[in-house]
């Protein structure tokens, strides 16, 4: 996957509670297994007039001419709650979101989220809804901050595992290949120790 060191961009303010999977990418459209062709289904509901039209709705701020090519989504709280499917990931990377900025996530939208290259960030809501005004922002992963427009810089948290991650550009298994010597070690031992459990 692509690593996330440090991203600009303009941050579209999507400053609603609760936007769900379903919302994010509609079942409706969801016509491949695979993590390509999600893009125009993202948002569908919202940003199109209506089911099944491709026009835009010009309500809709991912349509408005301020957020042209808007590559950072600002939002509320519980973002990506609802079901686990990748594909809202998916639809979000392949769009071209780099980054969510919101008070909280759902926890299975989250995880998603880092194993494909999409940066969470958790801030307060009075936080995330100050940045809707400052952007473009810039992020800087290895600092664990965010600069805005005007100069102010807030800090973020995130887990280490994940930071690494994020950073290095690895999925779980590729964070796990990072452990092969400790691994290929264990299991020459356990090899000498439990000869029985080893088919020959």
């Amino acid at each position: 996957m692509q690593a996330f060191t440090q991203h600009s961009g303009i941050a579209a303010p999507l400053l609603r509670i609760n936007v769900d999977t379903d919302a994010i990418i509609p079942s409706r459209e969801m016509k491949t297994v695979g993590k390509r062709g999600l893009a125009e289904g993202l948002f569908a509901g919202w940003r199109y007039v209506a089911q099944g039209s491709r026009e835009p709705n010009p309500e809709f701020v991912l349509n408005q001419p301020a957020y042209a090519g808007a590559s950072i989504l600002l939002s509320g709280a519980n973002f990506g709650c609802g079901s686990s499917r990748e594909h809202a990931v998916w639809a979000l990377v392949e769009y071209g979101i780099r980054c969510v900025i919101a008070p909280s996530f759902g926890a299975i939208f989250h995880n998603n989220c880092i194993r494909n290259g999409l940066l969470p960030i958790v801030l307060d809501d009075a936080a995330v809804k100050s940045l809707a005004t400052a952007t473009p922002l810039h992020i800087d992963l290895a600092t664990r901050s965010i600069t805005t427009a005007d100069g102010r810089v807030l800090p973020f948290n995130i887990e280490p595992a994940h930071h690494l991650m994020l950073l290095e550009g690895l999925d779980g298994i590729g964070l796990t290949q990072k452990s092969q010597a400790l691994i290929d070690a264990h299991l020459v031992r356990d090899r000498a120790a439990r000869p029985w459990v080893y088919r020959r």
